[in-house]
């Protein structure tokens, strides 16, 4: 029999795979000494997405993909009632800095069910499901709006943004062409999420508990939630950044990820120096140098 504390622990886990829960966008780029335009665009379904575009001097562009339960400033995680990562704060605005001091434009929008964004398909997080249609709608915004439509493109994709980014990237192919590198943190599948924390808790069921609760929610599996079978249709040069020994999911999951990638050019970079998923957010804002080097040698 499952203890009531486990029961709370996977169900509280299942609703994060499952349903948004929109939190405050609570800084700016103003607040960074960066000039920004308020931008709304639509998806590839139409539904409404609300973000900033960040000028810079270059003819170089990189579009922003954010995590699950985030927006495009990040996650309030320092704040109630959103402390259950460890009530760590995850700040972008360090990452948009470095990329616009390095001549990068910058587009980061809200996907759908988050921050200022439009509703969508019932309010379910799917994992890239549903919110690869918002990946879609930023590139055609950018590839349609006069100054933009002919620089050179970057993606930086972050945890549901880069799984939504792998799934649009299988399903349409041709909306990538002009695209010329991926950079993705931390991507995940919910199994290998729901495994770990069963692990930690003992619970040997807590997958099956976890599927019963998304499935009616969202009619969708457990197993559905994943890239692992989409990142084969990336086959631009791609970066993946991820903290190895992270105590909320397996780092075999990130590799098989890794693995199915079809880029010739890719590389897998762990970060070493914490075992807080919620780190990894904030890592290449405290430390962009990486981020910096791809993008200077696979978009430049």
């Amino acid at each position: 029999m499952n203890h009531p504390q486990t029961n709370e622990v996977m169900h509280g886990l299942a609703e994060d795979f499952s349903i948004s829960g929109r939190t405050p966008i609570l800084r700016r780029p103003d607040e960074y000494d960066m000039a920004y335009e308020d931008v709304c665009f639509p998806s590839m379904d139409g539904v409404g997405l609300e973000g900033w575009f960040i000028p810079s001097y270059s003819d170089h562009l990189v579009i922003c993909n954010h995590c699950v339960s985030g927006n495009r400033y990040g996650y309030p995680g320092h704040l109630e009632p959103w402390t259950s990562f460890g009530g760590i704060e995850v700040n972008f605005l360090p990452m948009y800095r470095a990329l616009h001091d390095a001549g990068y434009n910058v587009l980061a929008y809200d996907f759908r069910n988050h921050g200022l964004s439009g509703s969508g398909n019932g309010g379910i997080v799917s994992l890239g499901l549903f919110e690869y249609r918002d990946v879609i709608g930023s590139l055609r915004y950018a590839e349609r709006r006069r100054g933009l439509s002919k620089m050179k493109t970057g993606l930086l994709s972050i945890c549901l943004g880069c799984d939504a980014t792998m799934v649009a990237m299988k399903r349409h192919p041709e909306e990538f062409e002009h695209v010329k590198t991926l950079l993705g943190l931390q991507p995940v599948s919910a199994r290998a999420f729901i495994e770990q924390t069963s692990e930690v808790t003992g619970d040997v069921n807590g997958v099956e508990l976890s599927d019963k609760t998304i499935h009616p929610w969202t009619g969708i599996h457990i197993n559905g939630l994943s890239p692992i079978t989409d990142a084969n249709a990336v086959r631009m040069p791609t970066l993946l950044v991820q903290v190895r020994d992270e105590v909320t999911t397996k780092p075999s999951d990130a590799e098989t990820i890794y693995d199915n990638i079809s880029a010739k050019d890719k590389k897998l970079v762990w970060i070493e120096s914490t075992t807080r998923r919620v780190d990894g957010y904030n890592f290449l804002g405290e430390h962009p140098e990486l981020m910096l080097e791809w993008f200077k040698a696979h978009i430049d």
